[in-house]
């Protein structure tokens, strides 16, 4: 590794170390309990067991959807389409029985097992982009110009946030 290269690498290893300890770590309650994962920050909070983890999506995907669907004022004829648009969320129940260990599987089995998985993920996806096209058809112009703007992926929205995560249209301002 040349010099130069070598004390940077150092240097930022140096500072990096610096800044971890400067950083109050959270304390723990009097009663022992562990500080809320708030304080604990996101990152670095305790992860959540995969049930825990889906109920707070599909808490936060039906929040979504109440806003879409009062953002967009759906009329009594539209609601049949929105039930159907909604209901395509909905994932496929895992499989049924109980999960082999993948270390026991071969890799010809393993590789089966990821192309099923793909398939189905692919047959997911092919409904909610029917269901979603024939929503879509049912919206005015003006609810579908408000669609477009709410669906529109973080990413592509704007690009001045991290990565591109920027606000959606129609967030409020940070600050």
């Amino acid at each position: 590794m040349n010099p130069l290269r070598h004390s940077l690498v150092a240097a930022g290893l140096l500072a990096c170390a610096a800044f971890a300890s400067a950083q109050p770590a959270p304390t723990a309650a009097a009663d022992g309990t562990p500080p809320p994962a708030s304080a604990q920050g996101h990152r670095h909070a305790k992860p959540m067991d995969p049930q825990q983890r889906m109920a707070r999506m599909q808490e936060h995907h039906a929040k979504r959807m109440e806003a879409l669907k009062a953002k967009l004022q759906l009329t009594a004829a539209q609601q049949g389409a929105w039930d159907s648009y909604a209901s395509a969320f909905t994932p496929p129940p895992p499989p049924a029985g109980p999960r082999e260990d993948l270390a026991k599987l071969s890799t010809p089995e393993r590789l089966d097992r990821m192309q099923a998985r793909q398939a189905a993920r692919q047959a997911h996806f092919a409904k909610i982009a029917d269901a979603t096209r024939s929503f879509y058809g049912q919206l005015t112009p003006q609810q579908q110009q408000t669609f477009d703007a709410e669906t529109l992926p973080r990413m592509h929205a704007r690009g001045d946030g991290p990565r591109g995560h920027g606000p959606r249209p129609g967030d409020a301002p940070r600050g």
